[in-house]
């Protein structure tokens, strides 16, 4: 099969056949990749992408009138269009971050500074990522606002009678999680977004977690703001994505500033760029948006559908197969409210040592508090161990996945 490839019938192990880096062995052992939270694999489509465009087509964007220049920015351009098809957006408001931290940090910058004041609240949920916490903490303490926190259920989802409490705050944000990192937690944010817009409130979402899993139609949504990053999604590092509304980001002033986001400058005052350009400060990552159009055009080739549905089947056989290891805990709801994302717990083990001994038969699963420290605490446990799953995980992998907890069990006498 050609890389990128349409597979009519969905099947994981030719999937799997995209990715030189999955065919690898080390020490006699094929890597078993289950760490595609922290950042999926790239097919060899969005390999060659990148190299083409290094290769063939390398000049700064916006600026020059040669011929390489210009290849240069209609790749660009060419695929900031195909990303906002992705996700139901136009191209205008598709701003190119650096990845989903940078674009939350707009937005509590450019939006929250002029926006938020002394008794305003924001409310937020205890499964965010630290990067959907941090900015506004630092945003309520500048301007006096305050934070408050969803409540959730005993199985990890949101308590939405505790939304609609905190709703009555009339607070200015709510920031949320559309899937959760470490719970998977798969969050109703259509839901979300019509009770706080019917409260008053704007509604920011983290989709990292999201966009690589499913169809996302932000315009369907309703969100103020989406944002997601590049390298989950089987594209490059240092390029992320901050979908918004329209008159919200034509009203906002530039997070950045400097060159190419620039209308004038004159000695003492400055105009800006229409949008998207307007947040697009500096040389762009021209080549890494390229991998990036590179990478949601392979996963419109396979069918986001498929793959949910897929992965969504993979994550339930993993759920019953891990319920059958002794003493292990599993954080998170019900298959059918979850993401492709296991957390789980061996009584008596230290997640690093799991993650380190399966590590050793190249079972790569990731361990510590996944940058979401307060739901660490909200859990009681100061650490799990995590499995996720892409288009390209097979049943099989579980099993060397559950075989692996069995050696770990074997070690520590369990």
């Amino acid at each position: 099969m050609s890389a990128g490839a349409p597979i009519r019938t969905f099947d994981a192990a030719a999937v799997a056949a995209q990715f030189p880096i999955l065919q690898r062995e080390i020490d006699g052992r094929r890597v078993v990749y289950l760490d595609s939270g922290a950042t999926a694999q790239k097919p060899a489509s969005v390999i060659e992408a990148l190299d083409d465009s290094y290769r063939l087509h390398n000049a700064n964007i916006h600026r020059g009138v040669y011929t390489l220049a210009q290849e240069a920015t209609e790749r660009f351009e060419g695929a900031r269009e195909r990303i906002a098809r992705f996700i139901g957006a136009r191209p205008s408001q598709t701003i190119f971050t650096k990845n989903v931290t940078e674009a939350i940090n707009l937005v509590a910058y450019s939006w929250g500074r002029r926006n938020v004041g002394a008794g305003d609240t924001i409310v937020l949920t205890p499964m965010e990522h630290h990067a959907n916490i941090v900015p506004w903490q630092q945003l309520a303490r500048e301007v006096g606002a305050r934070l408050a926190y969803v409540e959730l259920a005993e199985d990890g989802r949101l308590d939405l009678d505790a939304l609609d409490t905190l709703l009555k705050l009339e607070p200015k944000l709510v920031a949320v999680a559309h899937v959760s990192n470490v719970l998977g937690t798969r969050n109703p944010v259509e839901e979300i977004v019509r009770r706080a817009h019917a409260a008053g409130a704007l509604v920011l979402v983290d989709g990292a977690q999201a966009v690589p899993h499913m169809a996302v139609d932000v315009e369907a949504i309703g969100a103020d703001f989406y944002g997601f990053t590049g390298h989950k999604v089987y594209g490059p590092t240092g390029v992320g994505v901050l979908y918004g509304r329209r008159e919200l980001l034509e009203a906002m002033e530039p997070f950045l500033t400097g060159g190419d986001m620039i209308g004038q400058v004159d000695f003492h005052e400055s105009t800006w760029k229409e949008l998207p350009w307007k947040f697009e400060a500096g040389t762009s990552p021209y080549i890494e948006a390229t991998g990036l159009g590179a990478a949601v055009e392979w996963l419109d080739a396979l069918g986001l559908d498929a793959v949910h549905a897929h992965e969504q089947e993979l994550t339930r056989y993993a759920l019953q197969a891990l319920a059958e290891v002794p003493r292990l805990t599993i954080y998170g709801p019900a298959a059918e409210h979850r993401g492709a994302i296991v957390s789980f717990a061996l009584d008596g083990v230290h997640p690093h040592d799991v993650a380190e001994i399966l590590g050793r038969e190249q079972i790569c699963v990731r361990a510590g508090h996944h940058c979401a420290q307060p739901l660490m605490r909200r859990l009681g446990v100061p650490a799990t161990t995590r499995a996720s799953f892409a288009a390209h995980t097979t049943p099989a992998e579980i099993d060397v996945l559950v075989e692996g907890l069995a050696r770990v069990r074997r070690i520590f006498e369990l």
